[in-house]
């Protein structure tokens, strides 16, 4: 009788296809609440400085972790990483800053797919700094995303925006967080960076905000902003879920749904609408990272 071997116990099983499917779900609903929490830090913009806006875009995360670590005590707090976890962090505050002020500049889906090339920075960065085998298929997987991004930025076009470098350099920060979260986790749980970065980036913010403070007119605005902060951490809630709950190769690529709500948001509340060559180099980065995400399942299946 054939029996598993020890490494075969100790793996985790394999989402079955209702998992997958309510992960998707999950996946879906995040991405519709975060494009609608940039679409509100995209009108904020015109009231508000960009770090008071990420400062209230993380206050219900906050509130989130301080009633976390009511529940559960200081535990969650215990991190083999402790410095790694700060920088995540910081690295958070900046990134989120630099997405918001591009999007004073440039129109909420052109922001957004730009950030799409950040899978691929992800791909270039773990082969770099983690070591990571990353085969010709997905360089050239990554090259061709690159120039995707090239084809909604135009650099030296006239239709070239120099806001776009914003969500671009967001998008680089991106990926360093996320080869953070990478190399910390298999020592720290998700809830432990999730409780780092919460209130890293609160504290920073917070001690920015004597410089940066201004009045919160007219008053329909804290509407706003207590909407943007409680479907921000509503958003992350949902990912985060729908990554425990289905396979991440399976899930991951339903983020780049949210291109298709940034564009009915826009289009709704700010009359603005993607052109044409936004939607073939968002396609292009999209095919690209979808690809890079298929090399990743078979090379973790070859491992297994």
């Amino acid at each position: 009788m054939a029996t598993k071997t020890d490494s075969e116990a100790l793996r985790p099983a394999e989402p079955s296809r209702a998992d997958n499917l309510r992960g998707a779900l999950f996946m879906l609903a995040g991405m519709f609440v975060f494009a609608a929490v940039d679409a509100m830090a995209k009108y904020l913009t015109d009231y508000l400085p960009p770090l008071q806006i990420v400062w209230a875009r993380y206050l219900g995360l906050f509130a989130g972790v301080v009633l976390l670590i009511g529940v559960r005590g200081f535990i969650i707090m215990k991190s083999r990483h402790r410095p790694l976890q700060l920088v995540r962090g910081v690295v958070a505050a900046m990134s989120a800053t630099l997405f918001i002020i591009g999007l004073n500049y440039v129109a909420l889906a052109d922001a957004i797919a730009v950030t799409f090339i950040a899978p691929l920075v992800v791909t270039i960065l773990g082969a770099l700094v983690l070591g990571e085998r990353v085969g010709p298929h997905r360089w050239t997987a990554t090259i061709i995303g690159f120039l995707g991004t090239l084809v909604v930025i135009r650099p030296g076009f006239a239709s070239f925006h120099f806001g776009l470098i914003f969500p671009f350099a967001a998008a680089i920060l991106f990926a360093v967080r996320q080869i953070i979260s990478r190399y910390i986790s298999h020592r720290d749980r998700t809830a432990t960076t999730v409780a780092y970065t919460s209130l890293t980036t609160t504290f920073l913010l917070t001690c920015a905000m004597p410089f940066v403070w201004m009045p919160i007119e007219p008053a329909h605005l804290f509407i706003v902003l207590a909407a943007m902060s409680l479907l921000s951490a509503l958003g992350e809630v949902l990912v985060i879920r729908a990554l425990e709950i289905g396979l991440a190769v399976f899930v991951s690529p339903l983020h780049y749904t949210i291109i298709i709500w940034a564009s009915l948001y826009g289009f709704l509340l700010f009359g603005q609408f993607p052109d044409l060559w936004t939607w073939i180099g968002a396609a292009i980065i999209t095919a690209s990272g979808l690809y890079v995400m298929h090399r990743e399942r078979k090379r973790q299946i070859s491992d297994a």
